[in-house]
């Protein structure tokens, strides 16, 4: 046999061989391709609460309640500062990467009026909160944060802050003295702990734990359900029950880019995003009991401050923030009487 000849006269057939084996491939890339251009769009909804914090807990139920609805669109939610704080988170907000943020005290930073949840003890209650976000927050505070480049579509909870820390038990605001205290940016919150005598630090939640492991701070103030998502129980001994703020989660989206998504869209996701509120209300009261319970069974010694001693001792930010803002004493007293009518 001339296998040469023979090699030659098959080679043109191998050619076509090969040509039709890569056109199939290219036709089932392309066909995969297409599968992947008409799955789900993603909408990314990022916050930087730990697995089973009261954040990661509202965001889930919301997408799986928006899920089961949207046709070709799927709530992702990404915890855990993973795509970034909460000043990052808002900025990716206007830029349209990110869908969805759930920003809760640095919102006093971006808009001055938003300090309003900042002052100690203006929220009774979570009764009180709602009668709040009826009065308040949707007909003076919701435009604000939509100039700002801020669709807020729905009012969450981060909830009543309490102290932790190494140093001391904190009975009184005279405990505070002196201690080394993380807090978030927000300047009210800053303002509020040099008024009671502590060291201010703010600093991301994301940093936390590793500041206190190390050191670097003594203490920290966030809601039972970010010091058990954080895991903060690990290195603090002491929790005082202070209650001393309640801070709102809001459900932000770009009010530009909003507009972008299909009507029936938006519709399906402000709806869901407005009825979760009911579960992250009740899931939150739920916490504060059986949370309180755990951080003890871990170690943590619980004191119960007299809050009146701290609301006298803080009663001057209100008297600033009322100079510093423009209307902040107007918000303030209307805040105090929603639902009173």
């Amino acid at each position: 046999m001339n296998w040469n000849r023979e090699i030659v006269l098959a080679t043109p057939t191998l050619i076509r061989g090969f040509f039709v084996l890569a056109a199939s491939a290219f036709v089932l890339g392309l066909g995969s391709c297409a599968e992947r251009a008409t799955g789900p769009r993603e909408l990314t909804f990022g916050h930087v609460g730990e697995p089973g914090s009261l954040f990661a807990l509202s965001a889930e139920e919301f997408a799986r309640r928006a899920n089961e609805r949207l046709d070709g669109f799927e709530v992702v939610v990404y915890g855990s500062s993973q795509l970034g704080g909460d000043e990052l988170l808002l900025q990716k907000i206007k830029l349209g990467t990110v869908d969805f943020a759930l920003p809760s005290t640095v919102m006093s930073s971006q808009i001055d009026e938003f300090g309003l949840f900042e002052m100690p003890y203006l929220v009774r209650d979570r009764a009180h909160m709602r009668e709040i976000e009826k009065e308040v927050v949707w007909p003076e505070l919701a435009p604000l944060a939509e100039q700002e480049g801020y669709r807020i579509i729905a009012l969450w909870e981060n909830g009543f802050r309490h102290v932790t820390n190494n140093t001391r038990p904190i009975a009184s605001p005279d405990d505070l003295s002196g201690i080394k205290l993380r807090t978030p940016r927000g300047i009210w919150r800053v303002k509020l702990f040099q008024t009671l005598g502590a060291n201010p630090t703010p600093m991301a939640l994301s940093e936390v734990f590793i500041g206190l492991q190390t050191g670097v701070i003594d203490g920290q103030e966030n809601p039972l359900a970010q010091i058990w998502g954080s895991k903060l129980y690990e290195v603090q001994e002491h929790l005082s029950l202070t209650g001393h703020v309640y801070t709102p989660g809001y459900v932000v989206v770009s009010a530009s880019h909003w507009t972008a998504l299909p009507a029936d869209v938006r519709r399906i996701l402000e709806e869901e995003a407005l009825s979760v509120q009911t579960f992250v209300h009740d899931t939150a009261a739920r916490l504060d009991d059986e949370l309180l319970a755990q951080v003890e069974a871990e170690g943590v010694k619980v004191t119960r401050p007299d809050r009146d001693a701290f609301l006298i001792a803080s009663s001057d930010i209100y008297d600033e923030f009322d100079e510093a803002v423009e209307g902040g004493g107007l918000l303030v007293e209307r805040a105090a009487a929603a639902g009173s009518n």
